[in-house]
């Protein structure tokens, strides 16, 4: 007879992974428990440290994005403002 798979909630899973984080128990002691196997708590802090940094990585090339963007609405301002400016100077002449 097969064993029904468990399946564990985000917050579950998160509260585990920080008190791995936290490293004042051991995998082992926290697999009893948390009945888990220790295996289990390392594959889960794997994948959140992974996916952390990727998630990193993907916030500082979104903010770059938009910091250009910024940039060239800010060039095309400077762009519009001097070609009115040089406009002007040729009406006034």
């Amino acid at each position: 007879m097969k064993k029904k798979r468990r399946i564990f909630s985000a917050e579950f899973k998160l509260r585990v992974i920080l008190s791995a984080l936290k490293e004042w128990q051991t995998i082992s002691e926290l697999s009893q428990e948390y009945d888990l196997h220790p295996n289990q708590i390392s594959r889960w802090k794997t994948g959140f440290l992974d996916n952390a940094a990727h998630y990193m990585q993907s916030a500082n090339k979104q903010g770059k994005t938009e910091d250009s963007v910024d940039t060239d609405r800010l060039f095309a301002k400077i762009g519009q403002l001097q070609v009115e400016l040089d406009f002007l100077k040729k009406k006034l002449s």
